[in-house]
């Protein structure tokens, strides 16, 4: 009889620690995706390089053309911080959202488009593609990219 009730006793613990992860798993996705819907309005709204900055753990890292990569929060200032990016408005959605089991990372992927202002203010595209972005959940319980 004991064992039986350590038996069924063990087999509850592992079946809630199997629902919390996969728990954890679903709330990470869905805070994720809610932080990529944020970065993007911020992008549209208050500009490009203010996103990629706010939006950026400190340790982050872009890749960008020639396979260049730009790291910290500094440097993606910095980079962003050029004319093209002030006249510019990127669009972007993910396609696909996955989480760890444990909650604190996860990663986006899905199709952007950069548009930019000319002359008379009238956006034209300039480029499409398709980004990759690793999410790591902050200290402070915000998510933050760490590679794009």
């Amino acid at each position: 009889m004991l064992l039986h009730k350590c038996l069924l006793t063990g087999s509850i613990m592992i079946m809630s620690l199997c629902t919390t992860g996969q728990q954890t798993k679903e709330q990470s996705i869905q805070e994720i995706n809610a932080a990529e819907k944020a970065f993007a309005k911020m992008a549209a709204d208050k500009g490009v390089q203010q996103a990629f900055v706010f939006y950026a753990a400190e340790d982050a890292v872009i890749k960008r053309g020639n396979d260049s990569l730009v790291r910290g929060k500094v440097g993606i200032g910095n980079f962003y911080s050029t004319d093209f990016f002030k006249r510019a408005l990127v669009i972007w959605a993910p396609n696909f959202t996955d989480a760890s089991e444990s909650g604190d990372m996860g990663y986006t992927f899905g199709n952007y488009t950069w548009q930019l202002k000319d002359e008379s203010g009238k956006l034209i595209e300039e480029r499409k593609g398709v980004f990759h972005t690793v999410w790591k959940k902050q200290k402070d319980g915000t998510w933050k990219y760490v590679w794009d």
